[in-house]
């Protein structure tokens, strides 16, 4: 069992443990010294690292560390722009000796991937609109090996093992209770795009199968998942045979559920399901993020400040309300 978790650890501290590297780079600060830089993590979250002034004897070891390596550091628990950061003095590799549970390093979503694979996939199977069916369940089975592990982000929410399964889920769970109050929306067209707005993530996003994910593909650089998705709806519904009409709703409601063109959507939503997916995806995106702060945090305390929920510090509710 891993000694200290990134959850437990507080500013001011010295501590000794294990991380796995989520991303490393060395690079070169304004006194013209290397240092290197780190995104480490647990099964409990993650934290920015930094080793400063690294000399030169230092290097050729500290370039053999790579993503998904398990490394053992020591280090000061400092706190930079309102956010937790490791200053770390020292760095090793890990070996047979160190006796590695990965559990212990792997974030996770909370539920079975098998088993959220085949809620979605039950969903789809059971809509009435064919078109919507055979394009739902063509993309759902071409991509379901990939889904069994890859997040739905490099470093924002759910980036977790299966956490793309896990967002699409929770939003389809969403869908069907809000098109139970709004009764005009077409509720089969809601979650079709639901299951499909962020599918080409697998695409944009370049991860391993223990759901790490450590930059971005050449094609995801340039286009990212919302032009890539309509690549991909575009041609397969043109080998389904799905009208003009619906593949361009389908189009229109991927390219527009990031809603503002700074977050990459170069149309705003333009009929009521394409709203609705935004709302969706903005909910359990930012009811994500309040989790992982509140978990992090002790009760009647305020958290870290969290860059994705514009930069607040969200309360933990006292253990005596």
């Amino acid at each position: 069992m891993k000694d200290l978790y990134i959850s437990d650890i507080r500013t001011a501290q010295e501590i000794i443990s294990y991380f796995i590297v989520k991303m490393v780079a060395v690079k070169v600060g304004s006194n013209k010294k290397a240092y290197l830089d780190l995104l480490l993590a647990d099964c409990s979250g993650e934290i920015s690292a930094k080793k400063w002034d690294i000399a030169d004897e230092e290097l050729p070891g500290l370039e053999k560390i790579k993503e998904g390596s398990v490394i053992k550091v020591k280090a000061m628990v400092t706190e930079w722009n309102g956010m937790k950061q490791l200053r770390v003095s020292r760095i090793r590799h890990t070996s047979a000796e160190d006796n590695i549970d990965m559990k212990d390093y792997i974030k996770a979503a909370p539920e079975n991937a098998e088993d959220m694979y085949a809620y979605i996939y039950g969903k789809a199977d059971a809509f009435y609109d064919q078109d919507l069916k055979n394009l739902c369940i063509r993309v759902l089975e071409d991509h379901k090996e990939k889904l069994m592990y890859y997040p739905a982000a490099q470093k924002n929410h759910h980036a977790e093992l299966a956490g793309l399964l896990y967002h699409v889920k929770r939003m389809l769970m969403m869908a069907e209770k809000a098109c139970g109050i709004y009764t005009n929306l077409n509720q089969e067209l809601v979650m079709a795009g639901v299951i499909l707005h962020d599918m080409e993530k697998m695409n944009e996003i370049v991860a391993n199968e223990l759901g790490i994910a450590s930059g971005y593909s050449f094609e995801g650089k340039m286009l990212g998942h919302l032009v890539q998705g309509v690549k991909s709806i575009d041609k397969l519904a043109g080998e389904l045979g799905i009208s003009n009409e619906k593949t361009i709703m389908l189009e229109h409601m991927l390219i527009s559920h990031h809603y503002e063109p700074e977050f990459g959507s170069p149309k705003r939503p333009l009929f009521p399901e394409a709203e609705m997916l935004h709302y969706l995806d903005m909910i359990d995106a930012k009811m994500y993020d309040m989790q992982e702060a509140v978990d992090k945090t002790e009760p009647g305390s305020f958290s870290d400040r969290i860059w994705t929920l514009d930069n607040r510090t969200i309360y933990k509710v006292s253990e005596e309300f």
